[in-house]
């Protein structure tokens, strides 16, 4: 009798021990789960404060290329949401025309200047011209596009040309005339993703796809005949990850 209480008494014993490994184990596999979705929330929130100031920084940009061209009067719209100084057709170009005008040759050349004086702050390539902001040590431009847009009203120049390559090509002729003026423009860059610099400028044209007012009316033509400057800002980088682990109190 007292063999058989023994062996009913020691396997009683193995079982609460085995009870109690397998609830320490799920609370410790509860508490890496928890510390992992600390960390990835963590790392969210730092990637979204990244951007937002991103996105701050860049209408910084906005306004103060729009403040330097309005010393020289010219008056351009800032549309912060999507990054874009916002040049009228009216400035620039004759209707039905693709060349600057001479209006547009000046309008241009103070936009070329606006920009080597900013720019440079946030690229690589060219040394700044002045002192620069503290955020545009950390904060970078990515690309700069040069884009241009029509109304809808159809467009048959010779050899077939549409709005589309109107658009497009009052892009090319606004870049040209950027970097005659300010030859330095070309050497702006940003860091690809090997660390390598690629050139922020760049052209699109948009012909009538991209209108800024859908009204079929005067005003709204007039509005969406445009060039539009577009700067995108580079991507946050990923946030260090022993800094989020200071932060959460893992570090020994």
């Amino acid at each position: 009798m007292i063999s058989y209480d023994n062996e009913h008494l020691d396997q009683e014993v193995e079982e609460e021990n085995y009870f109690v490994s397998m609830t320490d184990m799920m609370v410790g596999l509860v508490f890496i789960f928890i510390i992992l979705m600390m960390y990835y929330a963590l790392q969210f929130r730092q990637e979204a404060d990244a951007r937002t100031s991103a996105n701050k920084e860049r209408e910084v940009i906005l306004n103060t290329l729009a403040e330097e061209l309005k010393k020289q009067n010219v008056i351009v719209t800032v549309d912060a949401k999507n990054g874009v100084l916002r040049l009228p057709d009216q400035t620039l170009f004759d209707s039905g025309q693709a060349h600057l005008k001479a209006e547009g040759v000046q309008t241009v050349k103070a936009l070329s200047g606006a920009l080597m004086r900013v720019m440079p702050c946030y690229t690589g390539g060219v040394e700044p011209q002045g002192t620069c902001r503290a955020e545009s040590a950390r904060i970078k431009v990515d690309s700069l596009f040069i884009e241009g847009h029509t109304d809808s009203d159809p467009f048959n120049g010779a050899g077939g040309r549409t709005n589309l390559d109107l658009s497009a090509e009052r892009a090319i002729n606004t870049y040209r005339q950027l970097i005659f003026d300010k030859p330095d423009l070309e050497r702006l860059t940003s860091e690809q993703a090997d660390g390598s610099p690629k050139a922020i400028l760049s052209v699109s044209g948009y012909g009538d796809k991209r209108p800024v007012d859908a009204a079929n009316t005067v005003a709204a033509k007039a509005k969406n005949r445009r060039i539009d400057i577009r700067i995108l800002m580079a991507a946050p980088d990923s946030p260090d990850s022993e800094v989020i682990a200071d932060e959460l109190g893992l570090t020994p």
